[in-house]
């Protein structure tokens, strides 16, 4: 049987993103996701979600400056210890939202540096994560996003998402 989790980043619009949470509950979802919980603190989303039955079942971590066109952090060199920054960050609030998954983003490649390069980069970055996520007891995702939505974007096939699990040899 299909589970639906309700994207609170996408669904109901019309409401104040914590409102959003009652609106999902009420037309039936038991789960939710979204995009980045990290603009609230973590102990009103937990009440939200406890006071509508909830389960959050999935967040992205930190992407850098998702306004300023960054959308993760994962193959940008240099930017290491901001990228494990976050990702204690979002498993500080998946300790508290009882969240299973955090989707890690890729981010997008810098013009003029070789893809492997990056590619190294990114699977070193995700080799990390993974470690530092199973010993909290959660799971880190990755993602392919198609080049038209995301131009650019370092990971955009299925095939190279199953080849960097295999690679890394993690769940």
């Amino acid at each position: 049987m299909p589970q639906f989790a309700a994207n609170l980043s996408m669904l109901y619009q019309e409401h104040a993103f914590l409102d959003r949470f009652q609106a999902a509950a009420r037309d039936g979802f038991t789960a939710v996701e979204y995009l980045f919980p990290y603009a609230f603190a973590k102990a009103d989303i937990a009440e939200r979600l406890r006071a509508n039955g909830l389960q959050q079942v999935l967040f992205n971590a930190p992407p850098g400056d998702w306004d300023a066109g960054e959308r993760g952090l994962a193959c940008l060199i240099g930017r290491e210890a901001e990228f494990r920054a976050g990702i204690n960050t979002a498993l500080d609030y998946a300790a508290t939202l009882h969240c299973p998954r955090i989707h890690v983003m890729a981010g997008l490649a810098p013009a003029g540096v070789e893809r492997a390069t990056l590619q190294a980069t990114y699977e070193a970055n995700i080799a990390w994560a993974a470690e530092q996520a199973h010993a909290a007891g959660r799971d880190v995702m990755v993602e392919p996003i198609n080049p038209r939505d995301f131009p650019g974007y370092l990971l955009n096939r299925q095939d190279a998402a199953h080849a960097l699990v295999q690679r890394l040899g993690a769940p």
